[in-house]
């Protein structure tokens, strides 16, 4: 009997996900006593067990796992986000980390750079040397999660700097209703309005659909505050049903959308047992969207909105 051939990888394409995250693998055996011994309260109830006993929805995965996984997908690149931690330095630390991945894949990976904007001075400074490393985004960032306003003036610093560097930020947007899970954090919808109408200089990324805020740009009014924001699609399974692409590309275009995976979240948790890009990016070649759209989708979008 004839041994079987390796599995091909796919052939490369030029797909980008715009929303993947990477930690290093130090913390995988216990994330939970990791986040605890940092003060990372909020990550500790986002990666611990569920109240119903299942396991967390997060996943982990290394460089080298992350690779095999975009290679058997045909994914391109990625861009590494960092995460809405509550000290700046494990921001600090999480920048450190991406940017050895980015150095060691630059045709691989891009990165954006976590902030505490409440740590002032110190987090502008660790902003200049994770973009003077090579990060080219601020985010991913959570005010409700991270403990402060939209209108806090150290915010508002890290979003002068961002527009001058021209820099895109990320931000996390919960969904308004639906099934509550550990580490769920409300945020207004309008607070994100307001923000970009406050600052049209800032390419804003609201991220997992911008908990459905596109779906209000029918009214002429948030149209007009949203024409500096794009939205990803990160996590979208586990949140919406996939005609929410077509819905967004109806009331926005789909030049405004970024696809995004979450990965390694286990987006579709029944059918994984570790995380992949196959299944996220087959939803989305499902969606209904045309070719030249999910052209834009799956990467012209996100190949402008990081050309600097």
């Amino acid at each position: 009997m004839k041994p079987k051939k390796p599995q091909r990888p796919r052939r490369r394409t030029t797909w980008i996900d715009a929303h993947t995250h990477a930690y290093p693998p130090e913390i995988f055996a216990d994330p939970v006593g990791w986040a605890r011994a940092r003060g990372e309260h909020q990550w500790a109830e986002l990666v611990g067990p569920r109240a119903d006993g299942r396991r967390s929805l997060q996943g982990f995965a290394d460089r080298d796992t992350m690779l095999r996984a975009m290679d058997a997908a045909g994914i391109a690149r990625c861009v590494l986000l960092g995460w809405y931690w509550e000290r700046q330095e494990t921001c600090a630390w999480h920048n450190a980390v991406m940017a050895e991945w980015v150095r060691a894949q630059p045709d691989r990976f891009s990165a954006f750079a976590c902030v505490q904007p409440l740590a002032g001075a110190e987090a502008l400074a660790d902003l200049r040397r994770a973009r003077d490393a090579g990060l080219c985004g601020v985010g991913e960032v959570f005010p409700a999660a991270q403990g402060f306003a939209m209108d806090d003036p150290n915010w508002e610093n890290v979003l002068a700097w961002a527009a001058a560097e021209k820099l895109p930020v990320n931000l996390h947007v919960p969904e308004p209703a639906g099934r509550d899970y550990p580490g769920y954090v409300a945020a207004p919808l309008r607070d994100y309005q307001r923000l970009a109408r406050k600052h049209p200089m800032v390419k804003f990324i609201f991220a997992h659909w911008g908990g459905l805020l596109p779906l209000l740009a029918l009214n002429p009014a948030v149209r007009d505050d949203l024409r500096n924001v794009w939205f990803d699609t990160a996590a979208s399974p586990l949140l919406y049903d996939k005609t929410v692409y077509r819905r967004v590309a109806d009331a926005v275009g789909a030049d405004k959308i970024l696809f995004g995976s979450d990965y390694p979240l286990r987006v579709f948790p029944r059918q994984q047992s570790v995380p992949d890009f196959i299944r996220p990016l087959a939803e989305a070649q499902k969606s209904g969207l045309s070719k030249h759209e999910l052209a834009l989708v799956l990467g012209g979008n996100a190949r402008k909105l990081l050309a600097r």
